[in-house]
């Protein structure tokens, strides 16, 4: 049994039901209760430009976006929003704004006069942010609480007074001091960092209040809102306040979408989720229809799940929800690759597949398709027949397990049931899908966040010893996508792992052009890991599992990282990515990159 093995957060882990929360008023915008998934975005540009932020919050609110938030992160940007606020209605758009507040209690106060909610972060809203390691007695702890309560108080009382929403919005990487030296770098630590902030709010009867827990790591992330849920249920039926979803510095492209697929999506499948944001380090009004598919594909694929038993009642899930832990099974080696175990996790494609890159194999780098599935002997059953369960537990040696294409359950409920009904011997081949061949197709993005909330739901929860992409009928599309999801969700390193930020009015460069400049010099370090930050507020925590660090210390200046720590400062923003490769260089993660043959014509 693990410490958290009491604890619970959704009432079902093999049949989907959404949360049920409080609805929370954003605006004339409902969030929980029983309104749908709302999409949200935030503007980049800087915050006394009131033209541009006007601009840009039409455009998002046109591409469908129902919430936008905007930084405001001293009481001179906080006071504009006025400006935009009524440069927005005079143009006709009711959409709700919110304010992004982080280190200014004067600041949110300004702000809260002007906008429909306020974000604060737990972590650095009035507490202390300087890395220091140091141990807090219990009175020490206590007198920090006092401190904090006394900055926080006065902004509920305006909230309240202005019928204004909160959201309470922890980081990953911007825990307190206080919080880390006490709980570590964890989920724990974010989730007891919110509700420090929720129970001052509590005391002063105030309950207009949204949770998140954002991480860049999909693990952290989910792990972190598990246990958010777990404890608000542990705190009461009253604590039921809706929750806001998102994987923070994503990146851009594919690999952006694929992890705030993993993350947001897992989420979704497990009911859990009342608005959400997808960061991309792109320009904001991509993130929308991102979100609106992640959403659609959610309200699509939830419920239909036939089961032949209460499985709440009778089945114990094989893995812990609140924490990642590979599931135990026996290696076996299939056509000369082993799989199971400790091994890494493989990657199937079918023989016609396979035949079509027949010609062009030597040419795919690390995008290689392992095993054909046809030569592999995997045996596919129904996990809810206890016939076949019993008939695969009497096999005298391991074999590559799945799940019966065609059967009526979805895929992540369908994966978990086998894992835990089934003996640990046998290694679990994971699916995109469970629907038949020839059945209607749909486009690629779908494709695309499909396979990675189902399959990374999986691989987060310790489920999966290898792959296979069914949905995508491109052979070389689908074997890109097979490698990116494992690399999103730290199953298997095969490139180099970026963390950007999706830029705000806080970041001193332009974190797109930075960002492809960077990946075009360093995209051959193969399981080197570079964070890409526009400004310092969360840069240096969330570049906690980031080998090195590209942070905006100034108006032109680059500070450079190596895991948390600053080693080079001021910059010049046209020196920095040379510099970057030197200090890579220095630390003995830098080889030259491959000379590429001519691209095929």
């Amino acid at each position: 049994m693990t410490e958290s093995s009491h604890l619970s957060y959704c009432p079902d882990l093999f049949r989907y039901q959404r949360r049920g929360s409080r609805e929370v008023n954003v605006g004339g915008v409902g969030v929980g209760g029983g309104n749908p998934i709302r999409v949200q975005s935030m503007i980049t540009a800087d915050t006394l430009d009131t033209e541009s932020c006007v601009a840009e919050v039409l455009e998002l609110a046109n591409a469908g976006c129902e919430i936008v938030r905007i930084t405001a992160q001293t009481r001179k940007y906080a006071a504009n929003l006025e400006h935009i606020r009524s440069g927005v209605r005079a143009a006709g758009c009711e959409v709700p704004l919110v304010a992004d507040i982080h280190f200014k209690p004067d600041a949110a106060l300004e702000a809260a006069k002007w906008v429909d909610k306020v974000r604060v972060n737990p972590g650095n809203y009035a507490d202390k942010k300087k890395f220091e390691v140091r141990e807090y007695s219990d009175v020490e702890y206590e007198e920090e609480l006092d401190r904090i309560r006394l900055k926080f108080v006065p902004l509920v009382e305006l909230c309240k007074e202005m019928g204004r929403a909160m959201r309470v919005g922890t980081n990953h990487g911007s825990l307190s001091d206080r919080i880390m030296n006490r709980y570590g770098d964890t989920p724990l630590g974010m989730v007891e960092s919110a509700l420090e902030f929720v129970r001052i709010a509590r005391d002063l009867d105030y309950h207009n209040l949204i949770f998140s827990m954002k991480a860049s790591n999909p693990k952290v992330m989910i792990e972190a809102y598990r246990l958010l849920i777990a404890r608000l249920d542990e705190q009461g039926p009253d604590w039921n306040y809706p929750i806001h979803l998102g994987v923070t510095e994503a990146g851009d492209g594919e690999d952006g979408r694929i992890k705030s697929a993993i993350g947001i999506g897992s989420l979704l499948n497990d009911g859990i989720g009342d608005t959400i944001r997808v960061s991309l380090t792109e320009d904001p009004v991509h993130e929308i229809p991102v979100a609106q598919a992640i959403v659609e594909n959610q309200n699509r694929d939830s419920g239909s799940c036939s089961l032949l038993e209460d499985t709440a009642a009778t089945t114990a899930p094989s893995w812990d929800p609140f924490s990642y832990r590979r599931r135990a099974c026996n290696v076996v080696e299939i056509n000369g690759h082993e799989l199971g175990g400790d091994k890494v996790f493989r990657v199937l494609t079918s023989r016609h597949k396979w035949e079509a890159l027949a010609h062009k194999l030597d040419k795919l780098g690390d995008f290689q398709p392992e095993i054909i599935i046809e030569e592999s002997g995997v045996r596919a059953i129904d996990p809810r027949d206890p016939a076949a369960i019993e008939e695969i537990d009497a096999l005298k040696t391991p074999a590559l397990i799945t799940v019966l294409d065609g059967i009526d359950m979805e895929v992540v409920p369908a994966f978990r049931l086998l894992a835990s009904k089934m003996t640990a011997a046998h290694p679990i081949l994971l699916k995109d899908t469970l629907r038949t061949h020839g059945e209607t197709s749909r486009d690629f993005l779908d494709t695309l966040l499909t396979a990675s909330r189902n399959i990374g739901s999986l691989l987060c929860d310790g489920i999966g010893d290898a792959i296979i992409i069914q949905g995508e009928d491109a052979p070389g599309q689908s074997l890109r996508i097979s490698y990116n999801i494992l690399q999103a969700a730290g199953a298997r390193i095969f490139k180099t792992d970026y963390v950007a930020c999706p830029s705000c009015g806080r970041t001193l460069f332009n974190l797109q052009t930075t960002t492809q400049k960077i990946r075009e010099a360093t995209g051959h370090l193969k399981g080197v890991r570079i964070a890409v930050m526009g400004c310092i507020v969360n840069g240096p925590g969330e570049m906690a599992d980031a080998d090195f660090g590209y942070v905006g210390g100034a108006p032109g200046k680059i500070n450079l990282y190596v895991g948390r720590e600053a080693v080079k400062f001021n910059i010049p923003e046209e020196e920095a990515v040379a510099r970057l490769i030197g200090l890579i260089s220095e630390h003995g993660k830098w080889v030259d990159p491959p000379v590429r043959e001519p691209a095929e014509i």
